[in-house]
C-alpha cells in the first residue's frame, strides 16, 4: 500500500508575478495566460535586450524572467506566455512537500512498486520493493530528475489537482499541473496542460528557494540538492561568470521543450538572482540545445548589471 498524501498545511507567501510582453513570436505561439498577476506590489520589469536575435539564431521561442533579489529590479521576455514546464516542476514538488511533512515523515519510507518504474529512473530503479525515506526521493527528483521519483511526490501530495491547488494557494495564479510523468512531457503547441508563464513560475522559485515559506533547514535542504543537480551544467551553468554558484533544475519535452529555473549567487556575496528560462522551438522533434539557455543567461547578467 502507498504512502498516504499528507494533509495540507501551506503557508502564504507574497508572489512576484508579472504580465510580461512578448515579441513577434519565432513559433505559433500558444495561448498566453489571461491570470491576474500574482501581486499587485510586483516591481515594474524590463524587456530584456538581444533576445530577439537569440530567437533568430536558434529558431526557438525564448521565455525570460529574472529577478535580482537586491534590487527588485526584472528583466523578462515573453513573460506572460504559456510555455510547458517540463521537469522544472520537480523544484516546486519538492518545495511544496517539505513545506508540509514533519522530521518523521521525511524519513518515512516511501514504498516503491516495479509498475511505479519509468523509463527514466536512476535512483528508484535501483530501490523497487524496499523503497526509500521520502528525502531521499525528493533529492532523486531534484538532482538527477529521476522521472519515478517525481510520481511519487505528486502522489504524496495528493495528485496533480491538489498540487495545483497548492501552488494557487502559494500565489500562483498560472502554473497547470494536469498529469503526470512522461505525459506532462508533451508540450504540443497551443495546450495549456502542464504549463506556466516565466513570471509565475519565477515568483514561486522565489517564494520556495529564497523566501519564508520553509523553515530555514527545509530551504536549506532544497538550495543543496538544486546545487547538487547534474543534469545543467550547460545551461544557466555555463552562462554565468566563473565563481558564481548555481542551484537549479532543468526540463525538456516535445516541440524542442528546454528550461532551466534557478538561483544564481554572485561569487561577492551579492543578492542573489532567480531566473527563469523556458524555450521551445514548435517542431515535434526538434532538438535542444543548451548553448541558447546559456547565451540568455548570459543577457541577464549583462542587463542585470552584475
Amino acid at each position: 500500500m502507498r504512502v498516504a498524501p499528507l494533509a495540507c498545511a501551506l503557508v502564504l507567501a507574497l508572489a512576484l508575478g508579472l504580465a510580461g510582453c512578448g515579441s513577434p513570436a519565432a513559433t505559433p505561439p500558444p495561448a498566453s495566460s489571461s491570470a491576474p498577476p500574482a501581486s499587485s506590489s510586483a516591481p515594474t520589469a524590463e524587456e530584456l535586450g538581444g533576445v530577439d536575435a537569440l530567437e533568430a539564431t536558434y529558431g526557438a521561442r525564448v521565455g525570460v524572467w529574472a529577478l535580482d533579489t537586491g534590487t527588485g529590479r526584472v528583466v523578462e521576455h515573453r513573460a506572460g506566455e504559456r510555455f510547458a514546464h517540463a521537469s522544472t516542476l520537480k523544484l516546486l514538488l519538492t518545495g511544496l512537500l517539505l513545506d508540509r511533512v514533519s522530521d518523521a515523515e521525511l524519513d518515512a519510507v516511501v514504498p516503491i512498486a516495479a509498475d511505479d518504474v519509468l523509463e527514466y529512473a536512476p535512483v528508484t530503479s535501483q530501490h523497487v520493493g524496499t523503497g526509500l525515506p521520502l528525502r531521499e526521493v525528493m533529492a532523486a527528483a531534484t538532482t538527477v530528475s529521476d522521472n519515478t521519483a517525481a510520481n511519487l511526490l505528486v502522489e504524496q501530495l495528493g495528485g496533480p489537482a491538489q498540487v495545483q491547488a497548492a501552488l494557487r494557494e502559494l500565489g500562483n495564479p498560472t502554473t497547470r499541473v494536469d498529469r503526470v510523468e512522461p505525459e506532462l512531457n508533451e508540450a504540443t503547441p497551443g495546450d495549456p496542460r502542464d504549463t506556466s508563464t516565466p513570471a509565475d513560475l519565477g515568483a514561486s522559485v522565489q517564494q520556495l528557494v529564497l523566501g519564508d515559506v520553509l523553515a530555514p533547514d527545509r530551504r536549506a535542504l532544497l538550495q543543496q540538492w538544486l546545487r547538487d543537480s547534474t543534469t545543467g551544467d550547460a545551461a544557466i551553468r555555463a552562462g554565468v561568470p566563473d565563481g558564481w554558484e548555481v542551484g537549479d533544475k532543468t526540463g525538456s519535452g516535445g516541440y524542442g521543450t528546454r528550461n532551466d529555473v534557478g538561483v544564481v549567487e554572485p561569487d561577492d556575496g551579492g543578492a542573489p538572482l532567480v531566473v527563469v528560462l523556458l524555450t521551445d522551438r514548435g517542431v515535434p522533434d526538434a532538438d535542444t540545445d543548451d548553448a541558447l539557455l546559456a547565451d540568455a543567461t548570459r543577457l541577464v547578467v549583462d542587463q542585470l548589471g552584475r
